[in-house]
């Protein structure tokens, strides 16, 4: 009785979990993964930077808040390749990145689960400007639609639709010395058409912020959070007018990992007045390593 519930209002309100990883606002891009200093492109050179992400779900929310308890989780591994060239352009370092995730999806509520190489991101324009309190970035690049996608299952690891992403952000620093900054990094999410639902989601924006120190030890400590708004409504048959939102706040560690020549960065949030979608907490940890 629960179940049949809990996916009849999924149905009503256009949740589509089907349609949306569980964790991104109704797109591909999972907010607060990038957290401290998101926007600041690094030095030339090639980086790895590896995510864990564990999402939990909480209750299932509409536009007047709680529909009912959900229990439910989304377990991921991003593995990011971002290439920094020698190039400018606009006055900007050049850069490309490509994006391969592994995801387990596990949606109690809901009776379903799936596992698998979700879909893939090639970002091939990568712009980062830099001052001496400030740095900027825009990027440009698509979600494909290459994971298994079953529009029965509202657990399939793909999404069924592709997302071109535009990436706009900046982080400013107080001082001179760089110890206190405060970053923003916006992502605009456009979507195609979703194979066999002919269902189209409507386009969102998400911006994830921190508020960040440098301890004399070298280790940042930072408040963070992260905002997303659904802009259209869905389009196409059996969809409705509501939209979705999702809103976050909470704390972030960096510290460098000195006998690997990389940094390592762990967060966790807590969600909260989101619409029309599952509400729970995140936790992310991000290695980052130079070759």
């Amino acid at each position: 009785m629960r179940t049949t519930k809990l996916l009849a209002a999924a149905g009503t309100l256009g949740l589509a979990l089907s349609a949306t990883p569980a964790f991104a606002v109704n797109g591909h891009y999972v907010a607060g993964i990038e957290g401290t200093k998101g926007p600041s492109l690094p030095p030339e050179g090639l980086y790895y930077r590896g995510y864990l992400v564990q999402y939990e779900i909480d209750s299932i929310q509409s536009d007047a808040g709680d529909i009912d308890d959900a229990d439910g989780s989304v377990t991921a591994f991003a593995n990011r390749f971002i290439y920094v060239t020698d190039k400018k352009f606009l006055g900007a370092d050049y850069g490309m990145e490509a994006i391969v995730i592994a995801q387990d999806n596990d949606f109690d509520f809901a009776r379903s689960s799936d596992s698998g190489i979700g879909d893939v991101f090639l970002g091939p324009l990568i712009l980062g400007w830099h001052g001496q309190q400030w740095d900027t970035v825009f990027a440009a690049g698509h979600w494909f639609d290459t994971g298994d996608y079953d529009s029965t299952n509202p657990a399939a690891v793909g999404k069924g639709f592709g997302t071109t992403m535009l990436t706009l952000g900046g982080t400013w620093y107080f001082d001179e010395a760089r110890d206190w900054s405060f970053s923003a990094l916006s992502r605009y999410e456009i979507k195609t058409e979703q194979e066999d639902t002919e269902r189209t989601p409507g386009d969102s924006w998400t911006v994830e912020w921190a508020l960040g120190k440098v301890l004399n030890n070298g280790v940042e400590v930072a408040l963070a959070g992260y905002d997303g708004w659904q802009l259209e409504s869905d389009s196409g048959p059996n969809t409705t007018n509501a939209k979705m939102e999702q809103h976050a706040i909470g704390a972030e560690v960096t510290f460098p990992v000195k006998p690997l020549g990389a940094q390592l960065s762990g967060a966790v949030y807590t969600e909260y007045a989101n619409k029309n979608r599952p509400e729970g907490n995140l936790f992310r940890l991000h290695l980052t390593k130079r070759f």
